[in-house]
């Protein structure tokens, strides 16, 4: 199967994420709407993207082709989906940020039993593959053909107005406004503004 709007140019990423919102992926029983995304570009383009310094055995599912997975692990804890996109050969992937749960209630209560209001089941990159019970073992694997673990289908109706603003959780390039959510949906997450640490005076030095 191809889904020609994945592997338009990778400097229209952007673009692909808007056409994400509203979209629904499932997997393991649960279903969700897709209200949050990040966009990321790829070598030599974007400090923040783990491409950018080129291909590695851990990033080399973001060199294309399109419409498949890259997971990784953060904190040692949590996972993260991304999905790639653009020509094959010039990475550029796409953060599924957070999303509504629309089917398999119950198994997204039992994944995440932290959650106090079913808004807050995916309302977070970590959060949403948790209640789709995914981990390292989806990397490499598509959304569009079935033989992966999570499929990504059209959505059944047109998302809200989209807004823009910086992304999360990254280091460089945070101000980017590519981190694209419906607006005023209660599942998005809470946006925290990148602070680096600072350093204390009496630090030792490296």
């Amino acid at each position: 199967m191809h889904e020609s709007w994945l592997d338009r140019p990778a400097t229209e990423v952007d673009l692909v994420a808007r056409e994400l919102l509203g979209r629904r992926v499932t997997a393991n029983g649960v279903t969700l709407r897709l209200t949050e995304v990040e966009a990321y570009s790829g070598l030599g383009e974007d400090p923040a993207s783990h491409a950018h310094r080129g291909m590695t055995s851990r990033n080399e599912v973001m060199f294309g082709p399109a419409g498949f997975l890259y997971v990784y692990q953060i904190y040692g804890m949590y996972f993260c989906a991304n999905l790639v996109c653009g020509e094959e050969g010039r990475a550029a992937a796409v953060l599924l940020r957070a999303g509504e749960v629309i089917e398999g209630f119950p198994y997204a209560r039992e994944r995440r039993p932290a959650a106090r209001k079913d808004h807050d089941l995916a309302s977070g990159p970590g959060k949403l593959m948790q209640v789709l019970a995914l981990d390292r073992g989806a990397n490499g694997t598509s959304v569009i053909d079935g033989t992966g673990p999570l499929t990504l289908r059209a959505g059944d109706r047109k998302p809200g107005p989209i807004e823009a603003g910086p992304r999360v959780g990254v280091t460089s390039a945070h101000d980017v406004a590519w981190r694209f959510w419906i607006r005023d949906d209660p599942t998005v997450s809470v946006y925290r503004r990148h602070s680096p640490k600072r350093r204390r005076p009496d630090a030792p030095g490296r």
